[in-house]
């Protein structure tokens, strides 16, 4: 569902993205075992692939200006 979103909302969900990369990248921590880094790592996935497409009303993007290098690699990883 498209929702609109002031500039500072968009500001607090790219953050909110940039904590799933960091978390990606980080690697799996040596207190997880490997499946509950599959179902961690797949959930921050899908958080950055979700908020990707996110819309306003109208159909624009949240998003102009804003890199997503870091974030499709980590969706890539």
């Amino acid at each position: 569902m498209a929702q609109d979103q002031t500039a500072d909302e968009i500001a607090q969900h790219y953050t909110a993205m940039g904590h799933s990369v960091d978390l990606i990248n980080a690697g799996q921590p040596a207190e997880m075992d490997n499946d509950e880094w599959t179902d961690c790592k797949a959930r921050n996935i899908e958080h950055l692939e979700l908020q990707k497409t996110k819309t306003h009303e109208d159909g624009t993007s949240w998003w102009t200006s804003e890199s997503f290098t870091a974030i499709d690699a980590a969706i890539a990883s």
